[in-house]
């Protein structure tokens, strides 16, 4: 069974920083695709961020790129996300999640393509 834990949520006023990260368990962590989703209240899961299974790859929302960075300690087991220049419309809670493949491609988008979530970790930007 694979358990996925953030942490590194919490309060920052807009145009500061914070960096979460997702420990996960279990030997295959290296082999999949890694990903960050977020959901704010009354709205849909959002996609955020993804990298490959060696962080050779990623990519990003349109809303967070060049603000946001994903990386991964294969060794650790842990992915991670810095999140920068924060604005009060990134004020949710932030998913970490599984990829079912390596490489997921096009697909990264899809919450479908990943098989294993995280309980989420709350950030909020105040103006």
């Amino acid at each position: 069974q694979v358990q996925l834990v953030e942490s590194g949520g919490g309060l920052v006023q807009a145009g500061g920083s914070l960096r979460l990260s997702c420990a996960a368990s279990g030997r295959t962590f290296n082999i999949y695709a890694m990903g960050w989703f977020r959901q704010a209240p009354g709205k849909e899961r959002e996609f955020i961020a993804v990298l490959n299974w060696n962080g050779g790859l990623t990519s990003y929302a349109d809303s967070v790129r060049g603000r946001f960075t994903i990386s991964r300690d294969n060794a650790k087991n842990t992915v991670y996300l810095q999140m920068d220049s924060l604005e009060p419309e990134d004020t949710a809670v932030y998913y970490c999640a599984r990829g079912r493949r390596a490489n997921l491609g096009g697909g990264a988008y899809a919450p479908e393509e990943y098989d294993y979530w995280g309980q989420g970790t709350q950030v909020t930007v105040s103006s």
